[in-house]
């Protein structure tokens, strides 16, 4: 069946419903787990002439990222741990979530995807977009969607 899933995690509330169901079904068919969390590039920044400098200090914005990365992983390893299920971690920095996850499974030979919807619709959904969706579409393995 599936020997190696990848989890992908960004810390929230609603990835946390997908990091355990993942490690569930890890635990359960004795499979292997990288947890995987990706802190997206700067987003571009731009004034009226369509240049403009970023409203932070770039220094401080990666190291609020890798900072925020650290934490969801830590709390997706302990998970782990307390489930007995063994898992690695791993952080891709400046990506775009979806392209990064899609990449990671390939790259590592993963045979399922794991991962929560955050159940975003309308407006909401046009806006933030769908991470989720655009694995579902792209992944060349298979992907569970928890909710």
């Amino acid at each position: 069946m599936y020997r190696y899933i990848l989890i992908p995690t960004d810390g929230s509330e609603v990835s946390q419903k997908g990091v355990i169901a993942g490690l569930g079904l890890a635990k359960t068919l004795g499979a292997r787990v990288t947890l995987l969390t990706v802190s997206e590039a700067l987003p571009a920044f731009a004034d009226a002439t369509g240049f403009g400098a970023p409203p932070v200090d770039l220094s401080d914005y990666w190291a609020a990222q890798e900072e925020t990365a650290k934490r969801a992983l830590d709390a997706a390893k302990t998970l782990a741990d307390q489930s007995g299920v063994s898992a690695e971690t791993l952080h891709i920095p400046r990506a775009l979530p979806a392209e990064a996850i899609v990449e990671t499974a390939t790259s590592k030979g993963c045979d399922l995807i794991v991962m929560a919807s955050h159940g975003r619709r309308g407006v909401g959904r046009l806006l933030m977009g769908s991470q989720t969706a655009e694995v579902l579409t792209h992944s060349p393995v298979p992907v569970l969607v928890v909710k």
